[in-house]
């Protein structure tokens, strides 16, 4: 995709760079709308719409319309960019010209696959579908998860299905049940040592994942997941009884207890369990055998079995205060006890104060019962390990609080101190809204209002405008709260919700989201570049220490028509205005720090310097060029016209203008000069009919590059030399090694093995292998000359 014009890539700018504002100027179709979603839709949402659109529109099922085809492959190609996580960035920040690297959905499965292999799991509320966008957060809250990792095409996978559905429902509320489709995430089933299916693994938070290896029943699957539910249920007895109700009063904790007579009518050992980790750190669970404890439970006057739950300070024998319970369902004695446990610790505006000695997680409702008012109370043990404490504020009753605080409607923030708050914007779930806890009370990302917004600060801060309903925008916050980690005490970092605070977006003209931007005193700086805590990274480096420089129509002729003839120029001629120029700018400074020292890359601004980019006959932006050492005259460039803009593929098409440095070696050169020669070598033994080695081919050159002047580089043809490479013990392709000068007559002929593929950790390695051997060296040389 190139700007051919002012006004057409002024128009193209407004979708790229503002995708949530409507365009009435504009080619691209809406893949929200395609599908009938929300632009904040679930990837579970975007599976059910797409196969409930599959089952009726499918060509399969309209064979006499001419249109089904290609009807179809708009809907496929929507769905396949929005179910990946980095596709569906691109598209939302870009629309459909951000994707001109990503082509998706070409191609499509029969209908039946539609309506049996698709989806297996979607419809199903107790099992949670997980994808590589929220894995790492969802097994790492804290809480027990047991994981099916599954492939659509696998029967055995929906064998285990309806088994697994039943399962889920049996332990819904004990630990957490999820789903894995290894065919839409199959990076993630590999980084997880998935190689068969249905894998099923159990995780938690500190324990290594645990896979099931045993039959798949019910029973089978019961037993496993229970030796898991570590959590405690105490038979109480005449010794020990008096003293764990003295312990409940002091530590709050009440008992949920059942009494089991000769009636039979008394919690099973199972459902025991299953309780002690449903209430896992809010309530004890416990049993009294009547049979063995005869005189105690008539002491209690216990006469026939019953269970209740005993608040802290209730007492046992009068149980005025105590919650009886009816039934023996987990399920329904869960949903009693939690929703007789105390609420949340309410903060008023009297006891605000009280935020500045702890960090807390406060629930701001607007109902004086809210639906989650009950599963926020296992916050407070999920959240003991990292000593944040739980509140809830009622809105209702403290409106002046959540108004000073701009809080409109039901939120979740965690406080670092009474002004240095983060609003949550996701999902209210727990597992989420745990790892936003945990990822916010270590970061330090704040929560901007016009009070403590930084006008003219004499720190430097970074300052995301964003909209709540936004995917980019909320993938952005987690990778904030990396960055603010690692630049503390550098930069401090904000957010600014404009639904919230429009008047304040609208004074720095923001009109696309999320905006970044670095406020440095009087300075500003806007960031383009990936969603990612790495790139907001190297764009705090590059204003820092810049790697690209910024050329005028002056500087371009001293320093590119009037270069050195060693010196090698790539440009970018862009325009402000044009959304692929700035889909390119994080790419082109990645380039810039890839090639430095081997290759000078700068930038043209032809909106500033119109006539001069005329001049210099471009006609599109952005036009990338390479001026190129030893060229027959000053002005000789060529175009770059590659269908990808990445670093790595620009960094390939630059380096390959440069005069070769790596060698061929023959078998008499691999003797006389590596074996026994007086330089330091690294070799590449390939052989030309391999692939892998065609793709390292450029990779070599650039290490080549890189360690010019201290190490050699030579590339030896193990189809021509077969028997040198065999004696060299040489086994696959692409092979590289090492071979240092130890002032030895004779090296060994196999080297020492590298074990990379990146020219950048080669160099690394031979640089810290080199200082490693520099004192044998320089000993021997030392002992040479006393000689």
């Amino acid at each position: 995709m190139e700007c051919v014009s002012s006004k057409l890539c002024r128009t193209l700018l407004y979708i790229f760079v503002a995708p949530f504002l409507l365009s009435v100027i504009s080619a691209d179709k809406d893949y929200y709308k395609l599908l009938g979603l929300s632009k904040d839709a679930s990837n579970r949402e975007i599976r059910q719409a797409f196969k409930k659109m599959a089952l009726t529109m499918h060509p399969d099922k309209n064979p006499n319309n001419q249109n089904a085809h290609e009807k179809f492959l708009e809907i496929n190609r929507a769905y396949e960019v929005l179910k990946d996580e980095d596709l569906r960035k691109k598209y939302d920040k870009y629309g459909e010209k951000g994707l001109q690297d990503s082509y998706q959905g070409g191609q499509y499965e029969s209908w039946s696959f539609y309506r049996y292999d698709f989806g297996i799991y979607d419809d199903d509320p107790e099992i949670i579908t997980l994808d590589r966008g929220d894995f790492d957060a969802a097994v790492d809250s804290g809480e027990l998860w047991f994981v099916n990792f599954y492939f659509p095409r696998c029967s055995h996978c929906h064998d285990l299905a309806p088994m697994w559905r039943e399962f889920s429902k049996e332990m819904d509320g004990v630990l957490k049940i999820g789903a894995v489709n290894c065919g839409d995430n199959n990076r993630l089933c590999r980084s997880k040592g998935v190689s068969s299916y249905p894998s099923l693994y159990m995780f938690k938070a500190g324990m290594n994942a645990q896979k099931y290896f045993g039959d798949r029943s019910k029973e089978g699957l019961m037993k496993f997941a229970m030796q898991f539910v570590l959590s405690k249920v105490t038979e109480l007895w005449h010794g020990n009884i008096h003293t764990e109700m003295e312990k409940s009063q002091v530590s709050g904790v009440g008992w949920l207890l059942t009494f089991c007579t000769n009636s039979r009518d008394c919690l099973g050992s199972q459902t025991r369990q299953k309780l002690a980790g449903m209430l896992d750190g809010l309530v004890h669970v416990g049993w009294v055998d009547c049979f063995t404890q005869a005189e105690l439970c008539t002491s209690l006057n216990v006469e026939t079995s019953f269970t209740a739950y005993f608040p802290p300070g209730v007492s046992l024998s009068q149980r005025d205060g105590a919650l009886v319970i009816m039934s023996l369902d987990a399920r329904e004695i869960y949903r009693e006890v939690m929703q007789h446990l105390p609420d949340l610790e309410a903060v008023t505006w009297d006891t605000f104060s009280k935020l500045a000695n702890h960090h807390w997680l406060l629930s701001f409702t607007f109902e004086h019962k809210d639906q989650a008012s009950s599963e926020y109370k296992k916050l407070k043990p999920l959240l003991r390990e990292v000593h944040v404490r739980v509140g809830r504020v009622d809105c209702l009753a403290e409106a002046q609080l959540c108004k000073s605080l701009y809080i409109h409607k039901p939120s979740i923030a965690v406080f670092r101190g009474i002004d240095d708050f983060e609003v949550y914007h996701g999902k209210y779930l727990l597992y989420t809204i745990v790892a936003f806890a945990k990822e916010s009370v270590s970061s330090h990302v704040t929560t901007l209002r016009p009070e403590n917004f930084p006008h003219n600060k004499k720190e430097p801060w970074l300052v995301d405008f964003f909209v709540p309903w936004c995917p980019p925008c909320r993938a952005l916050l987690p990778e904030l709260r990396k960055a603010s980690i690692e630049l503390f005490g550098q930069l401090k970092f904000g957010t600014l919700d404009c639904t919230m605070h429009d008047a304040l977006c609208t004074m720095y003209n923001i009109q696309a989201y999320p905006t970044t931007v670095i406020f440095n005193q009087s300075k500003t700086h806007h960031y383009e570049g990936h969603h990612s805590a790495s790139s907001i990274l190297e764009f705090i480096e590059d204003l820092v220490n810049p790697v690209v420089e910024v050329l005028t129509p002056d500087s371009f002729q001293q320093l590119v028509l009037q270069r050195q003839p060693n010196e090698t120029w790539v440009l970018d001629f862009f325009a402000p205005w044009c959304g692929p120029c700035q889909a390119l700018l994080p790419e082109w400074r990645r380039l810039a720090r890839l090639v430095l020292g081997l290759v000078r890359v700068g930038t043209v601004d032809c909106q500033k310097y119109h006539f001069f980019c005329q001049g210099q006959n471009v006609r599109a932006y952005p036009e990338l060029r390479i001026f190129p050492q030893e060229a027959p005259w000053p002005e000789s460039y060529q175009s770059y016209n590659g269908w990808h803009r990445d670093a790595h593929s620009l960094r390939s098409w630059a380096l390959g203008f440069l005069p070769r440095v790596s060698v061929d070696l023959s078998p008499e050169d691999f003797r006389t000069q590596v074996l026994q020669g007086q330089e330091h070598w690294v070799l590449d033994f390939y052989a030309p009919w391999c692939g892998p080695c065609q793709h390292f081919a450029p990779e070599f050159e650039f290490l080549a590059q890189l360690v010019k002047g201290t190490v050699r580089a030579g590339k030896l043809d193990c189809q021509a030399y077969g028997q040198t490479c065999q004696a060299a013990g040489i086994r696959a392709y692409p092979t590289v090694r090492f071979y240092p000068y130890l002032d030895a007559t004779k090296r060994d002929q196999g080297g020492e093995h590298v074990n990379s593929r990146d020219a950048s950790t080669i160099a690394a390695m031979l640089s810290q292998r080199l200082q490693a051997l520099s004192p044998q060296l320089q000993g021997t040389a030392k002992l040479k000359d006393e000689l």
